[in-house]
């Protein structure tokens, strides 16, 4: 995977380091892979040592944010703990919801199942909080905006198939199938062996807002969509609107 890591910075300084991840990336080194590129490895290449403060999964892209040094790295941890800080996602799911706003309060456990999956579990189960919003409707695709108010693992993916929604291209909450032309238009013409529009998780974390460790500065951050995301909505824009 050849990914130039000044492409991904959106914000540095002596505090902070904050990138737009990659699709297919992990944040950490993979245990069952130690030799595989992993985002933190390759950032660590071109500014040095950096502290983890959250993680994305593998497959969503998107902001995310790294310290710099060790008391910026105490400060954001606190900010996470107490709820200050807010993380704004985007998600391509099935089905169109009935509802166009809703809250999600589902207890979840981790590593769950047989397939180490976090599950509801009213009784065991972490308190859990999403604020879900649908943005654009596309037929039977939705885009759905996703503010976790708690942070637990794989909470927005969970917690969106507790709604009959599941992200698309989701094979661990969803039925894994992935996005095609070839559904959205309808005089599709094209080659047998087709490629999807969008074959990983159609997860983007869109935006972070924090306080700036030094200053106490509120500060916003976006990351664009990568292009098999703009792709797919750029399609769904076109022929299901």
């Amino acid at each position: 995977m050849g990914i130039d890591p000044a492409k991904l910075e959106l914000w540095s300084d002596g505090a902070l380091l904050v990138v737009n991840k990659p699709a297919g990336l992990p944040t950490l080194v993979d245990g069952y892979d130690p030799a595989a590129p992993y985002l933190l490895g390759l950032l660590k290449e071109s500014f040095g040592p950096l502290w983890v403060v959250h993680r994305l999964d593998r497959e969503t892209s998107g902001v995310i944010v790294f310290a710099r040094n060790a008391d910026a790295h105490r400060a954001l941890n606190t900010q996470l703990e107490k709820h200050q800080a807010q993380k704004v996602y985007h998600a391509l799911v099935d089905g169109s919801p009935e509802w166009t706003e809703k809250t999600v309060r589902l207890p979840l456990r981790t590593n769950g199942d047989r397939k180490h999956r976090s599950v509801v579990d009213i009784r065991r189960g972490k308190v859990a909080e999403t604020q879900l919003r649908v943005l654009r409707r596309f037929g039977a695709i939705s885009l759905v905006q996703a503010i976790p108010r708690t942070g637990r693992t794989h909470q927005i993916r969970v917690h969106l198939a507790a709604q009959g929604c599941p992200v698309i291209s989701d094979a661990l909450y969803g039925d894994g199938r992935h996005l095609f032309l070839s559904e959205l238009k309808p005089d599709y013409k094209g080659v047998k062996e087709e490629s999807p529009l969008l074959s990983r998780l159609g997860l983007h974390a869109w935006s972070l807002t924090l306080f700036h460790p030094s200053g106490h500065q509120e500060l916003r951050f976006e990351a664009p969509y990568p292009i098999d995301f703009a792709n797919a909505l750029k399609y769904l824009n076109k022929f299901k609107s």
